[in-house]
């Protein structure tokens, strides 16, 4: 191999990250006004929670003995608690200990 080919490559593969990592904030400004990017900001968290959320409990209630009980009333808790109070820290807390409450103490 030719050191000044392998040193090209390194500051092409360098050049390619950097464009790829800048360019968010280069078009930050017109992507801000665009419609489908606003509709994406205001959708996408929600499914990503939910995502993340169906597959842990999936994982968990599978793995859990006693079935998936547990999961599914924290999964319960933690919607009713959003529902009412609007808060997701308060949420997920709540929905979190209730969890690792019934685990630890085989309760369900």
């Amino acid at each position: 191999m030719d050191t000044s080919y392998v040193l090209g490559v390194i500051a092409a593969m360098g050049l390619v990250t950097f464009a790829l990592r800048a360019l968010p904030f280069v078009a930050a400004q017109w992507l801000q006004k665009h419609p489908v990017i606003q509709s994406l900001g205001q959708f996408l968290p929600l499914a990503i929670m939910t995502l993340l959320m169906v597959h842990s409990v999936a994982d968990s209630a599978s793995a859990n003995p006693s079935g998936p009980w547990s999961e599914l009333l924290a999964v319960t808790l933690v919607v009713l608690f959003q529902w009412r109070s609007k808060n997701a820290l308060l949420s997920i807390l709540v929905g979190t200990g209730v969890y690792v409450l019934l685990r630890n103490f085989n309760v369900v």
